[in-house]
């Protein structure tokens, strides 16, 4: 979910999703990894992604910090895994009905969702991550649904890369509260901007701006 292209994984780690759940040494384990990443989950819901340390995570579980480095090497990896865990709400992706225009929209929907359910998911999408299992299954959706577009796999990749950003962008929209406004402000300096809001709204579009927008930016980038 993180950008256009996915990647391989870091060029300094092992990817935590080529990795075995846990370590071969030490005592049975009295938790798993998919523990860790509910409980990583919830603490960055509550209170943010900065709020998510080893430490932290540990003290939900009632545990010791170093028990959790026989499943996880580092934070990183456990913030690699509470992208690809959240990537999996995505599901079910929708069938290709016909028109994949408008299966792309049901899908980024999907995506503004889940980060409006999870608003630290944008500070990953700022970092370099390991691709996991479901961002890869989310990939190879998109794709299906475009596989009658006429196009190259780059536009393609590109029209993924424009969902997420668009999904993002509408997310953080709602999430930052009241929108923008002009109260107390003198705008009789700005003489177009006070014709345009002299004007009236007339009827409102036939559909939202997210929409418009991903049906305006996907058909500009899929079809000639």
């Amino acid at each position: 979910m993180n950008d256009a292209t996915p990647r391989t994984g870091h060029t300094q780690r092992e990817s935590i999703f080529r990795r075995s759940a846990r370590g071969s040494r030490g005592p049975a384990p009295a938790h798993s990894r998919d523990d860790i990443v509910t409980a990583a989950i919830a603490i960055a819901d509550a209170d943010g992604l900065a709020a998510v340390s080893m430490r932290a995570v540990a003290a939900r579980l009632e545990t010791g910090a170093a028990s959790l480095y026989r499943y996880l090497s580092s934070r990183d990896d456990l913030l690699d895994l509470m992208a690809d865990r959240v990537a999996a709400e995505l599901r079910p992706y929708p069938e290709p009905d016909g028109d994949w225009l408008d299966t792309l929209v049901r899908m980024a929907r999907a995506q503004r969702a889940v980060h409006e359910r999870h608003p630290w998911l944008f500070e990953l999408s700022q970092r370099a991550s390991a691709v996991g299992p479901e961002a890869l299954a989310f990939f190879d959706a998109c794709l299906k649904v475009m596989a009658p577009v006429e196009t190259t796999s780059a536009a393609k990749f590109e029209a993924i890369g424009m969902m997420n950003g668009v999904a993002i962008l509408f997310a953080r929209k709602r999430t930052a509260g009241e929108a923008l406004t002009f109260a107390g402000f003198d705008i009789t300096s700005y003489p177009h901007l006070l014709a345009a809001l002299s004007r009236p709204g007339g009827a409102p579009p036939a559909t939202d701006l997210f929409e418009r927008a991903l049906r305006s930016l996907l058909t500009g980038l899929l079809t000639p």
